[in-house]
């Protein structure tokens, strides 16, 4: 995830809170314990002046002082626990609790940033960015069919304009309820205005409140990053094509409004294959119909699409000149 410095800053402040934090409750419980039994406090004031010594003889030349120090940690660790066992405590309570262990709130395994260190990157980029107004007035709450008529039936679909409008609705509810135990993608198209982006928002909101790692992007800011990932191979280029593979669901948005080309349709390729084989959800916005979808994208990409999402078609007038007249 593409970060400024200030952005970076930002997230190892935090990180550096999160450390006090765990620093605090480790002396806070240690000062308890050692209320409780003094015995411990004692122990571990002399497995310290121990070491101290132990090093010295170490650096003096002692080459049996590494050997003594171990079997002396080994014993006074055994007690330790001993004592702790006896006053209703165990091991674990002298250990730092840590917001991710896999890091130890560093942010960093290696040279690596951890996954959490991405999320939080997430998190912070959709927090300062306009999305989150955006999600604000466009959720599951703020949902509503009176704007899609019921009288006319859509020829391909069956149905009306309210009733594939509840179809879709019940299918992205479906789609956000079941996302941590079945695999599945969206692709919605329809007209302008039928309300293909407003179901995405809906879904990227309640993902996102659920801890969910979510990437929007229209189509036109995707084919950037694939571009600048391919022909500008710097870190950052291919940190921001990996964030776009791995994050938890990928939105898509106006797919077919990009300036189309051979390259654009090879990189959606590459793009929703790598996430299939990750099994990594997509919802994919679009004016195209699936007929224009396979002129536009080639039969590579129409077959991905066509075996590996649920299509659903919105109808009807478009609702924002709707708002508009009345």
């Amino acid at each position: 995830m593409a970060l400024t410095n200030s952005q970076y800053d930002q997230i190892m402040r935090g990180y550096e809170e999160k450390q006090r934090i765990s620093r605090l409750r480790l002396d806070e419980k240690k000062n308890e314990i050692y209320a409780k039994v003094p015995a411990i406090r004692a122990l571990d004031d002399e497995i310290a002046a121990f070491s101290i010594r132990q090093a010295r003889l170490l650096l003096d030349g002692d080459s049996h002082a590494l050997g003594d120090l171990k079997a002396e940690l080994a014993q006074a660790r055994e007690r330790r626990t001993q004592l702790l066992t006896e006053a209703g405590f165990s091991p674990e309570d002298l250990q730092p609790i840590y917001a991710c262990p896999d890091c130890q709130d560093t942010g960093y395994i290696g040279r690596s940033r951890c996954h959490c260190f991405r999320q939080a990157a997430i998190d912070l980029i959709y927090t300062q960015s306009n999305i989150k107004n955006i999600l604000a007035a466009e959720n599951f709450d703020m949902l509503t069919f009176d704007y899609y008529d019921d009288s006319q039936t859509d020829p391909s679909t069956g149905r009306t304009a309210l009733g594939n409008a509840k179809l879709a609705v019940d299918t992205c509810r479906s789609f956000v309820d079941q996302f941590d135990r079945t695999f599945d993608n969206l692709y919605f198209y329809g007209s302008t205005g039928v309300g293909k982006t407003f179901l995405s928002n809906c879904v990227a909101k309640a993902l996102i409140d659920s801890g969910h790692s979510v990437l929007y992007f229209t189509s036109f800011q995707l084919f950037t990053i694939l571009e600048e990932s391919k022909f500008h191979g710097d870190a950052l280029a291919r940190e921001q094509q990996e964030d776009l593979f791995s994050c938890d669901l990928l939105i898509i948005d106006d797919l077919g409004t990009e300036l189309t080309n051979r390259f654009s349709v090879s990189q959606l390729f590459l793009c929703l294959n790598e996430r299939l084989l990750r099994r990594k959800s997509t919802v994919i916005s679009s004016n195209l119909d699936l007929e224009h979808l396979f002129e536009t994208y080639s039969e590579r990409n129409f077959s991905r699409i066509i075996s590996n999402y649920t299509l659903l078609k919105l109808t009807g007038a478009d609702i924002r000149l709707k708002k508009r007249t009345q």
